[in-house]
């Protein structure tokens, strides 16, 4: 197992138990993420992503131990962690009779937060959500680019922290390979990047350390070696030994 200074860590969960209806879903579990860090959480169903996520947003109190955000308790400073952070669910929940636009001016509205026309077209460029896209509704999109437009949305909030759950879940290969570049392209200008999947194969591909979860507990983690992608093999012989610890 990697073990990393986690002194600077913008995300860290420290001895963090968490049950639910007197069940132990997480147990002990302890991870970093840094600053511009691709971060992946991957096992498999049943392991507790979802627990952990939901944990960093704040529906989900600790039985014990601890999670922070920018050093700050996230049960104790819920709407910091919240205006901190962009949560990208599997299916990106948007309005299906707006456009995308009208999407993202709608959701910047409810956060009083206020953006030119030239600001939302950029966020769209950064995205490459095509331009004659933009203002149609969004129930003529695909999934790649729902996915696509919420993340427009969350960069024009400037949150720094990127929380996504199963975001190459029903992708095809060309449209993974587009949110792969996406999600690199953000953490080169800093982005913090978590995001919990159960396949082996993207998460190599995209992230700078994996950490493998099974039963609520991290059981081992690896790092890529400077530009090199993680190693698929290696990761998947520990995915596949579900029976041990």
């Amino acid at each position: 197992m990697v073990t990393l200074d986690s002194s600077n860590a913008l995300i860290k969960a420290d001895s963090l138990c968490v049950s639910i209806k007197n069940k132990s879903i997480l147990k002990n579990l302890n991870f970093h993420v840094d600053t511009g860090e691709i971060y992946a959480l991957l096992g498999g169903n049943g392991a507790g992503k979802s627990t952990t996520l939901k944990t960093l947003l704040g529906f989900n109190a600790p039985s014990s131990g601890s999670v922070t955000i920018e050093g700050k308790e996230v049960t104790q400073a819920l709407n910091f962690v919240r205006g901190k952070t962009a949560y990208l669910p599997e299916s990106a929940t948007l309005y299906s009779h707006l456009t995308a636009r009208e999407n993202v001016n709608y959701f910047l509205s409810l956060a009083d937060i206020k953006k030119t026309d030239d600001e939302v077209n950029q966020a769209f460029d950064r995205v490459a959500l095509q331009a004659d896209a933009r203002d149609r509704h969004m129930q003529t999109y695909s999934k790649g680019m729902r996915q696509k437009t919420a993340i427009a949305l969350a960069i024009l909030r400037e949150a720094p922290i990127f929380l996504l759950d199963e975001p190459t879940s029903g992708l095809d290969p060309v449209a993974i390979d587009e949110f792969n570049q996406l999600v690199r392209e953000l953490a080169s200008t800093g982005a913090t990047i978590l995001m919990v999947t159960h396949d082996v194969y993207g998460a190599c591909q995209v992230a700078n350390r994996i950490g493998l979860l099974r039963d609520g507990e991290l059981v081992g983690e690896f790092a890529a070696a400077g530009n090199s992608r993680i190693d698929t093999e290696q990761v998947h012989a520990a995915f596949a030994q579900r029976g041990t610890a």
